[in-house]
């Protein structure tokens, strides 16, 4: 009877959970500095953040936000980054192979916070709105770090001229 009630749990309780996980969101270690200070902002300790899938469907982003996304560089690897443009805006890169990049249709420009310590767009230039998985929302572990995450663009890196 007790292996039975645990199967009927199981055999409910499995779907429901990976459709929560693949449609609403899901919990994620942040690695790395490329984020700091928002994420990580002492190396020795890592932010866990709640990752919403949910607000990325319709792959509609904000500059500001911050995102997960596949990475262009390694297709097995999440990483986590700041949309500093959308597509049509003119952004001013670090580093990139042309000083001024206009963002093609169906594209964003991301970067990592830490300056100069991150890879992203400034590396491997726009990338497609496809490969965006979900939006950071709250940084939910450690207890201390609770707070929702806050889409801005540091001053400094808004777009040049940016699309109507």
């Amino acid at each position: 009877m007790l292996f039975r009630s645990l199967f009927k749990s199981f055999l409910f309780g499995v779907p429901i959970g990976v459709t929560f996980l693949d449609s609403v969101g899901y919990v994620a270690r942040v690695e790395g500095i490329s984020m700091q200070p928002v994420l990580n902002p002492e190396s020795q300790n890592k932010d866990y953040v709640f990752l919403s899938r949910w607000s990325v469907s319709d792959y509609q982003v904000n500059r500001g936000d911050i995102i997960s996304l596949v990475s262009p560089k390694n297709p097995n690897q999440m990483i986590i980054k700041r949309v500093v443009a959308l597509e049509g805006d003119v952004v001013s890169t670090l580093g990139y192979k042309n000083k001024y990049v206009r963002v093609p249709e169906g594209y964003c420009w991301v970067e990592g916070d830490h300056t100069g310590h991150t890879l992203d767009s400034n590396t491997f230039g726009p990338v497609s709105l496809g490969l965006i998985s979900a939006k950071a929302l709250y940084i939910v572990w450690p207890p201390d770090r609770w707070q929702s995450l806050e889409a801005k663009l540091p001053e400094n890196r808004k777009p040049i001229s940016v699309a109507v």
